[in-house]
């Protein structure tokens, strides 16, 4: 099972990782590992005001438990699917 977002598996990563040494070196490495952490810093905190933002117009409007019953639709289908067990098709 892969564990990371992109569906990239351990040898492929250490394979990146020893092209990226070769490309930068071993010692730009730590200021590249730096700048990698700080960008996805800056998206992590950008997507978290857009969410605040969305909840925020959503309160404002009355959305709120429009979206509280909608996700307890899809927690009880997803329950009931887990229920079920898999879903196979048929040819």
């Amino acid at each position: 099972m892969n564990v990371y977002p992109l569906f990239i598996s351990v040898p492929e990563v250490m394979i990146i990782g020893l092209v990226v040494i070769l490309v930068f070196g071993a010692d730009k490495l730590p200021e590249v590992m730096r700048g990698i952490a700080k960008a996805m810093n800056s998206v992590r905190h950008a997507t978290d005001d857009i969410k605040n933002e969305i909840s925020k117009s959503a309160d404002e409007h009355g959305f709120t438990e429009d979206v509280k019953k909608i996700n307890s639709q899809i927690k009880e289908v997803k329950d009931q699917i887990e229920e079920s067990g898999s879903i196979k098709r048929k040819f």
